[in-house]
């Protein structure tokens, strides 16, 4: 059996950029491929495009952005080191949840993202990218600040930037699981 060829982060942007399979690319301003270091240690995924990011083309770029790059710090990295895609490359009318059709449709692209960048760790923010990437139907509340291996990747379930905002009680929870993933990462670091 051939080896899976792995494309470069360009041509799958064009791809992406191309996509007419399912009505999301009628309501879309911009195709919010993903952002960051093609070879990121840490790739991070969310949900869908907001309306923000639906406008400039890049993933949290809002208030929940701002959040996300707070706490990037606390784990010693900021955007330039990680990779940061979203389940869904086009908005979702009203930020409403994706349907499984469109999933279908995207997750391709995710997978071939994720297979080119090749992380160590796999940050999910929120219950819906975290069910979608462990395949699970447990929620983050439950799964928040534990690493689960899945395949050759660490997956690391986190709330959502955008709950710590409706909700301070979890950015305590949030704080504690960027650190985390800030000593994951140092001591895979000292052990390679």
């Amino acid at each position: 059996m051939a080896e899976h060829e792995v494309k470069s982060l360009d041509e799958l942007r064009s791809e992406v950029e191309a996509c007419h399979a399912c009505p999301l690319h009628e309501g879309r301003t911009n195709v919010v491929f993903g952002s960051g270091n093609p070879q990121a240690r840490v790739l991070i995924v969310g949900e869908a495009p907001g309306k923000n990011e639906d406008l400039q083309g890049e993933p949290f770029v809002g208030k929940a952005g701002q959040n996300l790059n707070d706490l990037l710090q606390l784990a010693g990295l900021n955007r330039e080191d990680i990779f940061i895609a979203n389940v869904l490359k086009c908005r979702p009318p009203g930020n409403r949840d994706p349907k499984p059709e469109e999933i279908e449709v995207c997750t391709p692209f995710l997978r071939e993202q994720t297979r080119t960048i090749n992380p160590e760790f796999i940050v999910t923010l929120g219950n819906f990218a975290t069910r979608f990437i462990l395949k699970t139907e447990q929620g983050i509340t439950r799964l928040h600040g534990q690493v689960i291996q899945r395949g050759r990747f660490k997956v690391l379930p986190m709330y959502h930037p955008a709950a710590a905002i409706y909700d301070r009680t979890k950015m305590e929870a949030l704080r504690e699981d960027f650190a985390t993933l800030g000593k994951l990462l140092a001591e895979e670091a000292l052990s390679s």
